[in-house]
């Protein structure tokens, strides 16, 4: 039967624990009474378990900074994903289904929502490039297959922010 490795983890722990505490006990009763002895057992578990505590939380900042650069913090993202419905929205009210089906001030107001996620400060700048292209095309207003086809191209752009592909983050590889 294979012992799973927390459990070993544990275990070792709870061994190197008792190990302090005993030579701290042992030490300070050769030093003292068994007053001593209660008083070394108590300090060589205090110095094990920060010295555990230490470890982890090291452990713990070390294995975030390392996801954080590999996939972000998820903003830029979650920004991204943002962008692309805004501008989807907007060529929705640009483009309606039936005449007479959008308001103008529905209109205005999707595009202004689009813009302001557009101008996003999280935005890697290939989404940012892509949306501002993909708001020319929809602002002119006159070719809805040249519109698709500059939503599709945003649409690719901002597939390829999300976590597990290459490209995360916008900065080049060394």
């Amino acid at each position: 039967m294979r012992v799973p490795l927390r459990t070993r983890l544990f275990a070792a722990l709870t061994l190197l624990i008792v190990c302090a505490g005993s030579a701290g006990g042992y030490a300070g009763l050769r030093l003292g009474s068994w007053l001593g002895a209660g008083a070394g057992i108590l300090a060589g578990m205090t110095v094990v378990c920060l010295g555990a505590r230490i470890t982890i939380s090291l452990c713990r900042l070390q294995t975030q900074e390392f996801l954080k650069q590999v996939v972000g913090d998820g903003k830029a993202e979650a920004s991204a994903d943002t962008v692309l419905r805004g501008i989807m929205l907007y060529e929705a009210a640009a483009f309606p289904l039936s005449a007479g089906g959008v308001s103008a001030a529905e209109r205005e107001s999707r595009r202004t929502v689009a813009y302001r996620c557009a101008a996003f400060d999280d935005l890697p700048v290939s989404v940012r490039l892509a949306a501002a292209e993909t708001l020319e095309v929809v602002d002119q207003g006159q070719d809805r297959e040249r519109v698709r086809a500059a939503v599709w191209a945003l649409a690719e752009v901002v597939r390829e922010c999300r976590a597990g592909q290459l490209h995360v983050l916008d900065t080049p590889e060394a």
